[in-house]
């Protein structure tokens, strides 16, 4: 895809949610159902996932983690948003690697040490591109990437989460 091709697939929506805002509120979801053992099967548009424990919390490593599946959709969501500000700047990308780690200590989880955080301590995102721009517009595409990234942000800027819990028809009988 090119510029022109990118600015015609966007401009219709953009003109739509500046007319009527509201048709760019959406809802995403995902959903999960026990699975055997410590496991739940995820749904997704590309069929069906199993995610369990992490090998560090007593997984045996065959079903997905969900803190690495966590890590992936930052590194896919930076990824395709480099790739989108790429094109509008007309930034010529030779390869383009984002990498995203995050640091866990398991004590936390696991329950072992009470005063350990549940959770990522520290999440990495790192840019390897090979491209014939300039360091600025490098630094530009970077500086946009980040700012137009969904889960980068989210991450940043938590949202509020709202737990609801309720009793199936099942379980109530």
């Amino acid at each position: 895809m090119d510029k022109a091709q990118l600015q015609r697939t966007q401009a219709p929506l953009k003109e739509q949610y500046r007319i009527e805002p509201q048709a760019a509120q959406l809802t995403l979801s995902a959903e999960s159902r026990a699975g055997e053992g410590v496991t739940c099967r995820l749904d997704t548009a590309r069929g069906e996932l199993t995610a369990g424990l992490h090998p560090a919390t007593g997984g045996d490593g065959m079903a997905l983690c969900s803190g690495d599946m966590l890590l992936e959709a930052l590194a896919a969501c930076a990824g395709v948003t480099l790739k989108a500000v790429a094109t509008a700047m007309e930034v010529p990308l030779r390869d383009a690697v984002v990498r995203a780690e995050g640091e866990l200590d398991f004590r936390g989880t696991l329950g072992v040490d009470k005063q350990v955080p549940v959770g990522f301590k520290a999440i990495r995102l790192q840019f390897r591109i090979d491209s014939p721009a300039s360091d600025e517009q490098l630094d530009t595409l970077i500086g946009l990437t980040e700012r137009y990234c969904v889960v980068l942000q989210t991450l940043s800027q938590p949202p509020a989460v709202n737990i609801d819990r309720t009793r199936s028809a099942v379980a109530a009988q």
